[in-house]
C-alpha cells in the first residue's frame, strides 16, 4: 500500500520510494529509505499535510508527496508469510525483513523501436512466448512476465514498439501513459546496434523525461559483423544511461543486463544519472519560461519531468496540453507556451517541433562522432538482393502469389499424411468403444457426441501448425514488410494505406490479433475500413471447414480451390473496402511510412514455438467451446426422445430450430443440419465441423469424410454435392464473425456500432453471393 493511505496510528515499513529527481533525492536523505519504519502521528486539521516519525524523529509530508513512498504494513507482511510459508511473526525484524524482500521486486519496462528485438528480448529473459515478428506492430498491447534473476524477482512489461514518444499513434500514447502511470522502476530501451541513429531519437526523449534507464545494445554482432567500432561506455557516460550490448535471441548479455539493472537499482552505478540535452539558447530559454510556470504546481518535478512538460508543450502534444489543461493555472501555462513557441518560429523561421527534432538529432550526430566509427563491410548486400527481385515492378507480384500459393498447397499436402494418422486413430476409438460400451445414452454421448463432435475438429490440428510455420517464417524473416510495400499502391487505390495489407495478412492466422495490429494505421478512417473488411480474411479456424469438404470433393485440385477461396475473401475485401471508402467512411489519405528492415534468418525455435503456442491454443478450444457446443448439440439433438426413430430428427430440439430456419437457406442448396452448423459457428468457426460431427452421424464408425460423402436428403438425392460444398464454404468465409473478432471490433473502434454493423453486413453479403453461386450453379450443373 502506499503510505498515504495509511491511518493515525499504524505503522508501515517502507518498501520502495518512487518519484523522480530532486524529490526522490531529498525524500532518500531524510531517511525515507527502504526497510524504515515509519508510523503516522497526525494529520492537519485540513487531513494535509500529515506527520510521521521515522528514525525518532517527527517529518511533515503532504499527501501528494506520500503517495510516491510505497510501504508494507504488518498485517500485510502476515498475509503474505502465510501465502509463501506458514511461519508465525515473533519479532519486528521477521516483519523488516518481508519488506525488505518485498523491495526486490523490480518493475521493469521495455521500450523500443519496431524491429529492435525487444520482444525476442522479454521472451528470453522471462521465458514468455510472445509472437516475435520482423515488422512494425507485432507488439499491440504490453505483455507481462515475472521471472527470477540471482535474489532478485524482476516484473517484465514488454510495451508496443514506437519510433517515439509523440501523440501521432495508439502505441505511442500508451508508451507514455504506461511510464507515466506505472512508474517503473527500470526502462531498458532496446537498441538496435545496427541502426543507431534513428534508435537514439527515442532514447533522447527517454533523457527529457527523466527516467532511470539502461540501453540493451541489442543484435550487436550485426555492428561487428559490418566492422564498425563503437565506444558505447564513452556514450553511456556522455547521456547518463548505462549500455550493455545484447545479442538476445543467442541470450548474449541478457544476464550482464539484468545485473546492471539490479546495480543502477540499488544505486551503485557509477554512470547512472540525469543529463540535460542542450537544445540551444533560445529553446532553453522557451524551455525555462514555461517549467517557471509549471514550478507552481505541486505535482510537477516529483513524479513527472517538467522539462518534459514543457518540452512536449513546445511540441503542441495535445495529449500533455489536455493534461496541463486540468491544473489550476493551465490557462496560464498554455498562453505562456504560445508566447515561447511564437518566438521560436519568429527566430528559426520553423515550428518549434521542427526546431527540437533537428536539435535532437544533432544531438545524437555529435555523439556518434565522438564514439562511433561506420564498418567498410555492407551488412545490407544481401537484404538489397532479395529485395531487388521481390519488390521488381513485375516479378514482386508474382513472386508473392506464388508464397501464397505454396502456402496454401504446403498446409493441405503436407498436413495430409499426419491428418490420416489422426482421423485412424479416432475412427478406431469410436469402433473400440462402440463394440465394449453398453447402449445407452452415454454411448451415444460419448461416440456420437464428443467424439464424433471434437475428434470432427481435431483431425486438422497439423494443417492449422503447417499454416502458422508458413506466415511465422514470412513475418520472422521481414518479408512481410515487402508484402506491405509491393501492394500499397493497390491498397491506395481502394482507399487504404500500404499498412492495412499487414492486418489482412494476418488475418489468415486470427482475425482478433489482426484488428489489434490496425493500431498501427495512422489514418482513423484506414483503420476503421481495415478492421471491417478483416473479417472477410480466412482465419485459420475457417480452415477444418474448408479442410474438410475440400478433401471429400476436389482431391487433386485441394491446393487450387483452397488458393481460390483464400483468394476470393482478398477480392471481397477489396470490393468492400472501395465501397466504405466511397460511401461510408469518406476521409484523408495518410503518407505511407513505413520500415523495411533488414532480411533475417528465422530460428527453428521463434518459429515452431509460435506454432506450437498455436497449437496448444487450438487443442484448449477443443476441450472448451468445441467440447461444449458438441455436448448441447447433440443434447438438442437426442431430446426429447421420439417413439418413431426415423422422426427423431425432425421432432428434436435441435431439428424444430433447423428446420424453422431452413427456408432462409433453401435457396443456397442448404439442409437444416447445415444451418445448425452455420448456426453454430457464430461462436467459433471451427464448431461448424464439430456440429456436423454430430448431426450426421450415419454410418456409425464411418469417418466425417466418409459421412459427409454419403449423407442422403429425405428424397433420395445427396445433401451434399460439388456445388453444395462451394457455396457451403463461401458462406462460412464471408458469414458473422466470430463473437472475439466482433468484441475486438468494438474494443478497437470504441463503438459496439461498428461490431453491430460488421455483422450484418457480412451475413447479408455471404447470404448473396451464397445465393447467386448457387443458383448459377444449378444453370451449368
Amino acid at each position: 500500500m502506499l503510505l498515504s493511505e495509511l491511518q493515525t496510528g499504524e505503522k508501515g515499513v517502507i518498501v520502495k520510494v518512487k518519484g523522480r529527481g530532486a524529490f526522490r533525492k531529498r525524500i532518500l536523505e531524510m531517511g525515507f529509505i527502504k526497510g524504515k519504519t515509519v508510523e503516522v502521528i497526525l494529520n492537519a486539521p485540513l487531513k494535509d499535510p500529515v506527520e510521521y516519525r521515522i528514525m525518532d524523529y517527527e517529518v511533515s509530508l503532504r499527501r501528494s508527496e506520500a503517495a510516491l513512498i510505497e510501504i508494507i504494513t504488518e498485517k500485510e507482511a502476515l498475509e503474505q508469510q502465510e501465502n509463501d510459508a506458514p511461519v508465525i511473526l515473533t519479532s519486528g525484524s521477521d516483519w523488516v525483513n518481508i519488506a525488505v524482500n518485498k523491495s526486490k521486486t523490480i518493475n521493469v519496462a521495455l521500450v523500443g523501436n519496431p524491429n529492435s528485438g525487444k520482444t525476442t528480448l522479454f521472451n528470453i529473459a522471462s521465458g514468455s512466448h510472445e509472437h516475435v515478428g520482423n515488422y512494425s506492430g507485432v507488439t499491440v498491447d504490453a505483455k507481462e512476465s515475472s521471472f527470477k534473476h540471482k535474489d532478485d524477482t524482476f516484473k517484465i512489461v514488454d510495451l508496443p514498439g514506437t519510433y517515439s514518444l509523440s501523440a501521432y499513434t495508439p502505441e505511442e500514447l500508451f508508451v507514455r501513459k504506461h511510464i507515466r502511470e506505472e512508474n517503473p522502476d527500470i526502462i531498458i530501451n532496446v537498441v538496435a546496434a545496427s541502426n543507431l541513429e534513428r534508435n537514439l531519437y527515442l532514447t533522447t526523449q527517454l533523457i527529457d523525461m527523466d527516467i532511470t534507464t539502461i540501453i540493451a545494445l541489442n543484435m550487436y554482432d550485426e555492428l561487428t559483423k559490418s566492422g564498425a567500432s563503437f565506444d558505447h561506455e564513452s556514450l553511456a557516460k556522455m547521456i547518463g544511461f548505462p549500455i550493455v550490448p545484447t545479442i538476445s535471441k543467442m541470450r548474449v548479455g541478457i544476464d550482464e543486463l539484468f545485473d546492471q539493472v539490479i546495480e543502477v537499482y540499488e544505486g551503485r552505478s557509477d554512470i547512472a544519472r540525469h543529463v540535460h540535452i542542450n537544445y540551444g539558447e533560445d529553446i532553453e530559454a522557451a524551455i525555462s519560461g514555461i517549467k517557471k510556470e509549471l514550478n507552481s504546481v505541486g505535482r510537477i518535478g516529483k513524479d513527472i519531468s517538467g522539462r518534459y512538460i514543457s518540452i512536449k508543450l513546445l511540441e503542441n502534444d495535445k495529449d500533455v496540453e489536455s493534461f496541463v489543461q486540468t491544473f489550476p493555472n493551465g490557462k496560464e501555462i498554455l498562453a505562456t507556451r504560445d508566447l515561447q513557441a511564437e518566438k521560436i518560429r519568429d527566430e528559426f523561421r520553423e515550428d518549434p517541433e521542427s526546431v527540437l527534432t533537428n536539435a535532437r538529432y544533432g544531438f545524437i550526430s555529435g555523439a556518434l562522432h565522438e564514439t562511433y566509427q561506420s564498418g567498410e563491410v555492407d551488412t545490407l548486400k544481401f537484404t538489397h538482393a532479395i529485395d531487388s527481385l521481390v519488390t521488381h515492378r513485375f516479378w514482386g507480384y508474382p513472386i508473392f502469389f506464388l508464397a501464397l500459393y505454396l502456402m496454401f498447397q504446403g498446409t493441405f499436402s503436407l498436413g495430409e499424411y499426419p491428418m490420416q494418422l489422426i482421423e485412424w486413430c479416432i475412427s478406431s476409438l469410436s469402433g473400440l468403444l462402440s463394440e465394449m460400451m453398453p447402449e445407452g445414452s452415454f454411448k451415444d454421448l460419448l461416440i456420437d457426441g464428443i467424439i464424433g463432435g471434437v475428434g470432427g475438429v481435431i483431425v486438422f490440428l497439423p494443417n492449422i501448425v503447417l499454416l502458422y510455420l508458413f506466415i511465422s517464417f514470412m513475418e520472422d524473416s521481414g518479408y512481410m514488410a515487402r508484402a506491405a510495400f509491393i501492394m500499397d499502391k493497390l491498397m491506395h487505390k481502394i482507399g487504404l494505406h500500404g499498412k492495412s495489407f499487414i492486418p489482412l495478412v494476418m488475418g489468415f492466422g486470427c482475425n482478433v490479433p489482426a484488428i489489434m495490429a490496425t493500431r498501427t494505421i495512422e489514418s482513423r478512417n484506414s483503420r476503421l475500413i481495415t478492421m471491417l473488411i478483416n473479417p472477410l480474411m480466412s482465419c485459420s479456424a475457417r480452415l477444418p471447414v474448408y479442410m474438410l469438404f475440400i478433401g471429400v470433393f476436389f482431391g487433386k485440385s485441394a491446393g487450387v480451390v483452397l488458393f481460390g477461396l483464400y483468394g476470393i475473401g482478398i477480392l471481397l475485401a477489396i470490393c468492400m473496402a472501395k465501397i466504405f471508402k466511397r460511401f461510408l467512411i469518406k476521409g484523408e489519405d495518410v503518407p505511407f511510412v513505413m520500415e523495411l528492415p533488414p532480411y533475417r534468418i528465422p530460428t527453428w525455435r521463434s518459429i515452431s514455438r509460435h506454432a506450437w503456442e498455436k497449437a496448444s491454443q487450438y487443442l484448449r478450444k477443443m476441450g472448451g467451446i468445441i467440447l461444449v457446443a458438441s455436448i448441447i448439440i447433440w443434447f438438442l439433438g437426442y431430446f426429447p426422445q421420439n417413439a418413431d426413430p426415423s422422426m427423431q430428427e425432425s421432432n428434436s430440439y435441435i431439428g424444430k430450430i433447423g428446420h424453422f430456419i431452413e427456408p432462409a437457406l433453401r435457396p443456397l442448396g442448404f439442409d437444416w443440419k447445415m444451418g445448425i452448423g452455420l448456426l453454430s459457428g457464430m461462436a467459433a468457426k471451427e464448431v461448424v465441423v464439430s456440429t456436423i460431427g454430430v448431426l450426421y452421424d450415419e454410418p456409425e464408425g464411418a469417418s466425417l469424410p466418409e459421412r459427409i460423402s454419403s449423407a442422403m436428403n429425405p428424397d433420395g438425392t445427396h445433401a451434399f454435392t460439388v456445388l453444395t460444398a462451394i457455396t457451403f464454404m463461401l458462406f462460412v468465409l464471408i458469414y458473422f464473425p466470430c463473437i472475439a473478432t466482433v468484441v475486438a471490433i468494438k474494443n478497437e473502434s470504441n463503438s459496439w456500432r461498428w461490431a453491430v454493423f460488421a455483422i450484418f453486413y457480412t451475413t447479408i453479403l455471404a447470404w448473396t453471393v451464397s445465393f447467386a453461386v448457387y443458383q448459377i450453379g444449378k444453370i451449368f450443373v
